[in-house]
């Protein structure tokens, strides 16, 4: 695997042990995860901007323009999911990850299935975050 930044929606302080956010777009933060070699080789927090400036797609753009490759995320509309997919950004499903350790491990193991519009809160079944755009 090749050097990769990835996102991960988490509650202040951020960091590894950081508990994750429940939706990609109403946290305050994200921490960023270096992986180099299938390892940690970098761990930094991004202050989300606020939801009321131009909604879930400003976060898509604020992520796309520092760098991340990859989102790990449990909720998020469809509108935002293509947006990532439009910037490329990889989006994975990682809903049953309580912190950012365990989401990263997840991850490097392939244990994190691909974000597809089943998993959108407009996929009808919900889930429990005050999904929106």
């Amino acid at each position: 695997m090749a050097e990769v930044l990835v996102a991960i929606p988490s509650s202040p302080p951020g960091g590894l042990d950081a508990a994750v956010e429940a939706h990609f777009g109403h946290c305050d933060l994200y921490t960023l995860v270096k992986i180099a070699a299938g390892q940690v080789s970098a761990v930094s927090t991004l202050p989300n901007i606020p939801h009321e400036q131009g909604g879930c797609m400003a976060a898509v753009s604020l992520l796309a323009d520092n760098g991340v490759r990859v989102l790990i995320a449990g909720g998020m509309g469809l509108r935002p999911l293509m947006g990532f997919n439009q910037m490329g950004i990889e989006v994975r499903f990682g809903q049953d990850s309580r912190t950012v350790r365990e989401a990263v491990e997840a991850f490097l193991t392939g244990r994190l299935p691909q974000f597809t519009p089943q998993f959108t809160c407009s996929g009808g079944e919900g889930h429990g975050h005050g999904c929106g755009s």
